[in-house]
């Protein structure tokens, strides 16, 4: 795991297992209508439980780019926020990578959450490169304004990902305030 600080929040990234954090809430990379069937979604309900996707679907469809929360069901994380970040095309795009980051972020802030932890969003089947990803929720989170938030949590599938994010963030925001020594990118 590194940390970098973006007082007063800390942005940890790590690769690992969305769907078995422990947080206040897990950001699921959701479609709009929320129906939950491989990678993120998948993890979140198979660990979760039917009942996350139930209460989902019976809030949606959203716009790309909207969100809507529901309870974290069996997860360790008590609750989940579905940030739609394809429409039912299954594309994405960057505005829509930065309208769900902030929804997001905004939603937590509103229930007081002070940990989430988000996926990589649109990289799977929206098709958005993981740098370009990373370049624009590292950005949204840089310019977000947190009321509650103290630790934002990314969440990475992978050592490629999980070191492009690092990479990205470093250039964003500047050196790492704490990376684990076992970390490759510790240096």
């Amino acid at each position: 795991m590194v940390r970098f600080s973006l007082n007063p929040v800390t942005l940890e990234i790590l690769d690992g297992d969305i769907a078995a954090q422990d947080v206040d809430a897990v950001v699921n990379a959701a479609n709009n209508h929320f129906w939950m069937g491989a990678g993120v979604a998948g993890a979140l309900k198979a660990r979760g439980g039917e009942t996350i996707q139930t209460e989902a679907m019976a809030l949606g469809p959203v716009e790309p780019g909207d969100a809507v929360v529901t309870s974290g069901g069996a997860l360790c994380a008590r609750t989940v926020i579905h940030a739609a970040v394809v429409g039912q095309d299954l594309r994405t795009s960057a505005a829509i990578i930065a309208r769900a980051t902030a929804r997001a972020l905004a939603l937590a802030d509103e229930r007081g959450f002070e940990s989430v932890a988000f996926p990589a969003f649109g990289t799977g089947v929206g098709g958005l490169p993981v740098r370009g990803c990373a370049q624009i929720m590292i950005d949204v989170i840089g310019e977000h304004h947190p009321r509650s938030i103290r630790t934002i949590r990314l969440v990475l599938f992978g050592q490629p990902a999980y070191r492009t994010f690092v990479e990205v963030a470093a250039d964003r925001i500047g050196p790492a305030a704490h990376a684990d020594p076992d970390c490759p990118l510790s240096t």
